[in-house]
């Protein structure tokens, strides 16, 4: 995959809104504001004291991997996070490159009282309300994809509808946009979306310049325990993660030993 990545997504995202704009016109005037009751549910979850969080991932492909997992049965997948008390689950909703499906976020949390993070390249306000309509409680903002004015009207029309936002920074000039912005959830992205190469010391050296004050969750490239200890000193709150758990024979028993020992 080409070191454009974020930007090709991008332009392809926004090609999509346009062919499909009438469908998006007719559901954002059909969608009124929800009552506000999952306002604040992920970011309650995520941020449970006394222990590190997990935000796992429902991720079937990535375009630096290729096919995480043949045996790829969502509700299947759900279930075992929820059985390992995961806090939050997260659902790759992009369509070409991780293949995804906005059906896949429905249907777990249809199924399972645990929030969901609509996970995806969010670059305008329809796909937020697809968000809340596919019944999401969270969704993904990154700041690299998006200017300072689109990050707060995004920002704002989610928490209109009723959604918590994870906002995804990735260097120090854009933790300080999201700070700017009003994130509450901040979120810290060891994988460069440009280049796509991971490094986890980019969360331990970040992590400590977010105020206290936000809910900080450390993204992609964790695999171990002693990941989650060094991020967990480091200030993080939550982890995010999918690969590692998508990869593995056995989910159940990957989660064990990686987060076991964390609470």
């Amino acid at each position: 995959m080409p070191g454009d990545f974020l930007e090709k997504i991008a332009a392809e995202k926004y090609a999509l809104l346009k062919r499909r704009a009438a469908y998006y016109e007719n559901l954002k005037k059909n969608l009124t504001s929800r009552r506000q009751t999952r306002y604040g549910v992920f970011k309650k979850a995520v941020s449970r004291p006394e222990q590190l969080n997990l935000i796992a991932e429902i991720k079937k492909a990535s375009p630096s991997a290729g096919l995480l997992r043949e045996d790829f049965e969502v509700l299947n997948i759900a279930r075992i996070y929820v059985e390992h008390k995961a806090a939050a689950i997260s659902v790759l909703t992009e369509e070409k490159y991780f293949l995804g499906k906005l059906a896949y976020l429905k249907r777990v949390g249809e199924e399972f009282h645990v929030p969901t993070l609509m996970k995806d390249f969010i670059v305008h306000e329809y796909q937020v309300y697809e968000g809340a309509l596919y019944g999401a409680c969270a969704v993904l903002l990154i700041a690299a994809m998006l200017s300072d004015a689109q990050m707060k009207d995004l920002m704002d029309t989610a928490h209109a509808l009723g959604l918590d936002c994870l906002v995804e920074a990735h260097d120090e000039p854009e933790i300080g946009r999201a700070l700017k912005a009003g994130a509450e959830i901040i979120g810290v992205n060891n994988r460069n979306l440009r280049s796509l190469e991971t490094n986890v010391q980019n969360c331990l050296r970040l992590i400590p310049r977010i105020p206290s004050s936000k809910i900080i969750v450390a993204e992609s490239g964790l695999k171990t325990r002693e990941d989650m200890r060094r991020v967990r000193e480091a200030g993080a709150h939550a982890v995010l993660i999918g690969e590692t758990f998508m990869r593995a024979e056995n989910i159940g028993a990957k989660i064990e030993e990686v987060m076991n020992g964390q609470d």
